[in-house]
């Protein structure tokens, strides 16, 4: 699948934003991921993964965080970050929050944890 370009950043983000990206890194870090990603509900409960690759089974740190929230019961996400290396956003990841939210922003950070930018579409 193709993957969402990363707009350069363009502002700050929010305590609450920051939040996760915080959350992510933390989420990546403690298991040596490739990614980590955290969103936060309609109610303001947050939910961090990290990516996971095995054999049997391969998720996006994003899509993980999402399902996660989903199985909680949340409807609607306000906001999502990812921490990467990787110069896109994977098509996979940013079609599950698409799924619970048409505008909900993600921003996607770089390891050290500086904003790279933020894919609203």
């Amino acid at each position: 699948m193709p993957e969402a370009v990363i707009p350069p950043a363009t502002a700050d983000l929010t305590a609450e934003d920051q939040k996760l990206v915080t959350l992510a890194r933390g989420s990546r870090a403690r298991v040596g991921a490739e990614e980590g990603a955290a969103v936060r509900d309609q109610d303001g409960r947050t939910y961090a993964a990290a990516s996971v690759a095995l054999p049997s089974l391969a998720v996006t740190a994003l899509q993980l965080a999402v399902a996660s929230a989903a199985a909680a019961g949340a409807t609607k996400l306000e906001a999502a970050a990812v921490v990467t290396e990787a110069a896109t956003l994977d098509e996979l990841g940013r079609a599950a929050v698409r799924d619970l939210s048409a505008v909900a922003p993600i921003h996607v950070a770089g390891p050290g944890g500086s904003l790279l930018g933020t894919v609203t579409t």
